[in-house]
């Protein structure tokens, strides 16, 4: 938790995993999940925004030639990052690799060694077909659209603008986060691929997989569809830890400055932190989620309207709030044995240790 842009409070609880043989550490890294959204694929994405290098009105026919001829080419930048654009959900990629019969991964995509040709790494002793890539960007243009325009969150926008950027500037997200801003922000300990920087032990578990890579998923990405981007994409497969998450929201929540630099303008903030269709019934921002709308959501129904965050699927959490000058960060492994543990999601945890913060504010 941070006020007025100083951590009032830090602390790790519990283990790595249910042996209780490893503690947590305040600087042991979590896969974020879709946190990757709001902090590597949409700052880049405000940074070409505050530019003037491209406009939320821009359409992804013009971003991307592979989509020109598609039924996605005439749908905005804004109506995809606000999931309302009749997107489907998902595309379960890694279903259509595995075998029909065994339902393991089949020969014809995966070796158990590097190589030319198989050389996207999924996790250990297991290696994807290189032009597989190329397949992914097919599907999503080639598949249906949602019959009814109403709000549907999807990942499916994230896998063409993390397109969109890497063709832009000729390198991969990894380097372009890092280069732009991890480094010059001081967050030294975000990042994709995280064994290339740290030890396996500093890197908590997110699943012991037993539906597709069969071995416990650490330092990889537990995402299937990032996972078969190298563990680079543009919606997951980025690892941080609780500090750097709330050092790059604070950048967010100073319109843009931080440590004596200026990444993005005032405008573009002002621009992505607005809800377009709220009287759709759309909540969210331009990527960034907002405050439920009425009912239950993804705050305690606590925070200012001003407010702005994301959670992601491993259990993670993130929420700033101009308005009180707070940032506050959870970061779990809930999907640690398995994915199916919806206890964290059920008890509410994470909002309800937003509405402490908020009741200690006030008192």
């Amino acid at each position: 938790v941070a006020r007025k842009g100083a951590v009032i409070f830090e602390k790790a609880y519990g283990y790595h995993t249910y042996s209780k043989k490893q503690k947590v550490q305040w600087d042991d890294v979590y896969d974020i999940a879709s946190m990757t959204k709001i902090l590597a694929s949409l700052p880049l994405l405000m940074e070409l925004h505050s530019k003037g290098s491209l406009q939320l009105e821009d359409k992804l026919g013009t971003l991307l030639p592979e989509l020109k001829d598609t039924n996605k080419s005439n749908i905005t930048i804004k109506d995809a990052l606000s999931h309302y654009a009749r997107f489907k959900a998902w595309i379960p990629f890694y279903i259509s690799t595995l075998d029909s019969v065994t339902k393991k991964p089949n020969p014809a995509y995966y070796r158990k060694e590097y190589s030319k040709e198989y050389n996207i790494k999924i996790v250990d002793h297991m290696y994807l077909r290189s032009d597989y890539q190329d397949s992914i960007i097919k599907r999503i243009g080639d598949s249906d659209l949602r019959d009814r325009l109403s709000y549907k969150y999807s990942d499916l926008p994230y896998y063409l603008f993390k397109k969109y950027l890497e063709d832009y500037y000729g390198k991969n997200l990894d380097k372009l986060t890092q280069e732009r801003f991890y480094k010059p922000i001081g967050a030294t300990r975000t990042g994709y691929q995280p064994l290339q920087k740290f030890k396996k032990r500093k890197i908590v578990p997110s699943e012991n997989d037993t539906y597709w890579r069969n071995q416990k998923v650490q330092g990889y990405v537990h995402d299937m569809g990032a996972a078969m981007q190298n563990n680079i994409g543009g919606h997951a497969g980025l690892f941080s830890n609780a500090n750097d998450v709330a050092k790059l929201m604070q950048m967010y929540l100073q319109d843009g400055y931080y440590g004596g630099k200026r990444y993005l303008s005032k405008e573009t903030l002002s621009s992505f932190n607005t809800c377009n269709y709220c009287p759709q019934n759309v909540r969210r921002g331009v990527g960034f989620d907002k405050p439920q709308l009425s009912g239950d959501g993804p705050t305690c129904g606590c925070v200012p309207m001003s407010s702005f965050g994301h959670s992601g699927f491993t259990g993670t959490y993130t929420w700033a709030d101009p308005e009180n000058e707070l940032v506050y960060v959870f970061l779990s492994n809930r999907t640690f044995p398995t994915m199916e543990n919806r206890k964290l999601i059920k008890s509410g945890l994470r909002t309800k240790i937003q509405e402490a913060i908020y009741e200690s504010m006030y008192n």
